[in-house]
């Protein structure tokens, strides 16, 4: 009981904090390019990491790259630069709305890369969250952008894929190493791409000295990066190996409400159709993670 309380403890507090990530992408657009904002994230994160390698140096690369691999390009590095790319075009809700792809694709691809079982009350799960959560977002959003720019949103479409093989490898890869190793390794061998990236190939420099939101933006960027990216993807790893990948990928589901709760201290209105999305995203939630009854396919 005490383990199952603390994963819905971190399931809530992942989804504040990855709730919010979009507004603070949106801070550091203001002032840095789609690509310079995804490689600060990841530079900036790989940095706050590298200290703890000192301590997690121990590690066997050879049986553990693969995973490694998995986890910070396909779980950090293209979903940073994905995401980005997409909200120079859409809204943060529809890129919100969008992110609950994750579960579905996540048991898509469980099944596909390491043949795992399905229940039937998991895609009937995942189906009804993702429907409410595109009420919750579609009947929120009155300025038609939902309809819209449909090549920018399959960019986030592709990110929730990324994010879905990235759940799987580390269940299967990393299961058995220490989150926080995990991380600092990941983000360790991922780090130089983006660096290298960052001050070889964008004007970031330029951009973070002369623009007059340049340093504001700065520490927008830093907190996506420390708190969104490097603290959270360790909480998430082990809440992955607490309660499994769907569970875990369950969160994107609450990321909309995050989104609403900021529209509120913004002084928007808040529908009765909006809380029953909110219902119904929790109710897919519960299916998910419901004892199935039912013959695994």
């Amino acid at each position: 009981m005490n383990n199952k309380f603390t994963a819905w403890l971190i399931l809530i507090v992942l989804s504040l904090v990855w709730g919010s990530s979009f507004i603070l992408m949106k801070q550091g657009l203001r002032s840095f390019t789609s690509d310079e904002v995804a490689g600060l994230r990841i530079t900036i994160a790989s940095a706050f990491m590298l200290p703890f390698l000192f301590k997690y140096y121990r590690i066997d690369l050879k049986k553990n790259l693969k995973g490694l691999l998995l986890m910070g390009v396909f779980g950090n590095l293209i979903p940073a630069f994905l995401f980005t790319k997409a909200e120079t075009q859409i809204s943060s809700s529809l890129t919100g709305m969008l992110n609950a792809l994750t579960p579905l694709f996540t048991i898509i691809m469980g099944y596909v890369m390491y043949n795992s079982k399905i229940h039937k009350n998991q895609i009937v799960g995942v189906a009804i969250g993702f429907l409410g959560a595109i009420a919750l977002v579609y009947f929120g959003n009155d300025n038609g952008e939902q309809t819209k720019n449909a090549m920018y949103s399959l960019l986030v479409a592709a990110a929730t894929l990324c994010y879905a093989i990235s759940v799987n490898g580390i269940k299967a890869h990393l299961n058995d190493i220490d989150s926080f190793k995990a991380t600092t390794w990941s983000f360790t061998l991922i780090g130089p791409m983006a660096a290298i990236y960052l001050f070889g190939f964008t004007d970031v420099i330029k951009h973070a000295s002369e623009h007059p939101l340049g340093v504001s933006s700065l520490g927008y960027i830093s907190i996506l990066a420390i708190v969104g990216s490097a603290l959270s993807v360790v909480v998430y790893n082990t809440l992955i190996k607490m309660s499994g990948t769907v569970f875990a990928a369950s969160c994107t589901y609450l990321i909309p409400i995050v989104a609403i709760g900021w529209g509120i201290l913004d002084g928007e209105v808040v529908n009765l159709i909006q809380f029953l999305a909110v219902l119904i995203i929790i109710a897919g939630i519960w299916l998910i993670n419901m004892k199935p009854k039912t013959k695994e396919i």
